[in-house]
This record gives structure tokens, C-alpha cells and sequence, in this order.
């Protein structure tokens, strides 16, 4: 459902940028990516690469695009959209957003995916004016407007959404023994960061071990047997789908039963816990323990 949301706003966006310019429409003066009949953007996903099972969010994209053109556009103009594959390799995403913005003449820079490959783009955007909008990345640090005003992000940020579950481990898990898997990086941080915040002047009592990954890792089960061996009942996984959903299967197969936050970018039926083996291995085994308290997007069990 976010994925559909996005691609909505960002269409409204599209829109707005056409409706602004009014006055510029009347002086048949337009910036790049703008025609009388067509407005262009584009952005980059990762359809390859350790975190391609999130492409499902450039497709929908493309789709809702398609459907807005074929009711005849924004305002009489069609969207022409491009959404290249950077495999999210940072170097990768600078190659295609320079294609974009010099070769394609996109307005903006809409959705693109990813913390690290929108980090590696942001000086670039900001020293080309060039709106870089909508970013599928809920980093903090898109809110700073005075360094990087042609950025903006859209996800609320995964600071916060640690801060929420600190604050409810806090008031209702009783002395916790908190583990933390991370991804390490400012994607993975900003969750750890957050949750200690959360946590409060409780954070260094309750969190018994922190361990991160690096995205290029094959799995995660060295650190999960970490994990479990430090003693921890509950399990923060500011992962992303590849890295949860081996987090839910290792947890599964070592007979761990930890209170399992899973976070925002990981709480995909389709891209985590069917990969994990959600019916043979989770739900039906333990149909009393299924049931998941909302957390905001994110979702707390004991397995």
C-alpha cells in the first residue's frame, strides 16, 4: 500500500510543478522535461542486486504513471517516466542519475530508492537544482532543507519509528534483554539511534548486544547465533527483506523465541515472510503466537 501511495503523491507532485507553471506555460518558456504535451522524471531502483525484491515499488510506479496518461495525463500532458536499474550500488546510482539529468533532461529525480544511493546523489541534485523528491529512503537526514533545499524525502523517518518501539519496549516488556541486528549504515543507524532515544536513560541497561551486517553479506546467521547467545528476549531487525527474512528463519531453525520487532522496510508478507516459510514454518505451527500487534507500520511478535 505505501508503494501505491508513493507513486500517487509523486504523480500529484508531477502535477503540481505543471500547475506553478502557469505564467512560464503563457511565455512557451520551459525548464528541461517539460513540453506543451509531456513532463519527464525519473529515478533509480534496485531490479538487481541484494535489495531487488523492493523493485516491486519502480513498478508500480510505472503502472499508476501508465493509467494517469492513459486518462489523458496532468493537465494535457503526459508523464514520460524512466526508472533505471543501480542494482543499489551507490556508484551505480551517480552513473544513471547523470543520465537522467544530462541525457534524459528529467524535471526531478522522483522516488528513487535506497539511504546510501540517495546519499551518493544528493550533493549532485542540490549543486544542479535539479528537485530530488519523494525519496523511497526514510533517512533523517533528507530533512535539511537549509544544506540540501532540492531534497526531500517522504517516508516517515526510521529515527522515529525506533524511538516508537523504545518507547513501547519501555512500557510494556518487562525487563528486557534487548539485541539489535543492523544493517550498517545510516539506514541501520538512524532505527538503533532512534530506539535508544526511546529507550531513554533505560538504553544502556536493556540493550545487550548490537550486531551489524554489511549489505554485500550473503546472510545474517553468524549474527543471529550471536545474538541469541548474548541472552536477548527480545530482537530489534532494522534489516532490509533479504536480511529478515534469514533473520526469521535462523531464529526459527536454532528454536530462538525473542519478541521480534520487524521494521517498516521489512514487514513485506510477500517479500519476507513467504521467503521465510510464514506457513510451514510460523504461522500455522504457532497459530496462538501469530497474532501481531500493530507498531506503527512495523510489526512486534514472539516467536
Amino acid at each position: 500500500m505505501t508503494r501505491i501511495f508513493s507513486a500517487r503523491h509523486a504523480a500529484a507532485l508531477a502535477g503540481a510543478f505543471l500547475l506553478t507553471g502557469g505564467a512560464v506555460h503563457a511565455q512557451k518558456s520551459y525548464d528541461p522535461g517539460v513540453t506543451d504535451t509531456e513532463i519527464t522524471i525519473g529515478q533509480t531502483n534496485p531490479y538487481s542486486g541484494p535489495l531487488s525484491s523492493y523493485s516491486t515499488q519502480g513498478r508500480v510506479q510505472s503502472a499508476y504513471y501508465n493509467m494517469i496518461n492513459a486518462q489523458g495525463g496532468v493537465n494535457g500532458r503526459k508523464i514520460k517516466f524512466f526508472s533505471l536499474d543501480d542494482g543499489y550500488q551507490p556508484p551505480k546510482t551517480v552513473e544513471q542519475t547523470r543520465k537522467l539529468v544530462e541525457d534524459d533532461q528529467v524535471l526531478a529525480i522522483v522516488g528513487s530508492m535506497g539511504t546510501p544511493t540517495n546519499t551518493a546523489i544528493v550533493k549532485y541534485m542540490n549543486a544542479k537544482k535539479v528537485p530530488h523528491i519523494m525519496l523511497a529512503s526514510g533517512a533523517s537526514k533528507w530533512g535539511n532543507p537549509k544544506d540540501n533545499p532540492w531534497t526531500m524525502g517522504w517516508y516517515p523517518t526510521y529515527f522515529t519509528e525506533g524511538v516508537i518501539y523504545g518507547k513501547y519496549i519501555v512500557k510494556n516488556i518487562k525487563d528486557a534483554k534487548i539485541g539489535i541486528l543492523y544493517q550498517n549504515d545510516d539506514y541501520g543507524k538512524d532505527f538503533v539511534n532512534g530506539l535508544k532515544q526511546g529507550l531513554g536513560d533505560q538504553a544502556g541497561k536493556l540493550i545487550v548486544k548490537e550486531v551489524s551486517y554489511e549489505v554485500t553479506d550473503p546472510t545474517v546467521d553468524s549474527q543471529i547465533v550471536t545474538l541469541h547467545s548474548s541472552g536477548a528476549d527480545v530482537l530489534l531487525n532494522a534489516t532490509t527483506a533479504k536480511f529478515a527474512a534469514q533473520s526469521i528463519r535462523k531464529i526459527w531453525d536454532i528454536g530462538w523465541k525473542p519478541i521480534h520487532f520487524l521494521t517498516f522496510p521489512s514487514s513485506s508478507v510477500a517479500n519476507v515472510l513467504i521467503p521465510a516459510g510464514v506457513e510451514s514454518r510460523w504461522v500455522s505451527s504457532r497459530p496462538a503466537r501469530s497474532k501481531i500487534p500493530a507498531i506503527r507500520n512495523g510489526w512486534a511478535t514472539r516467536m
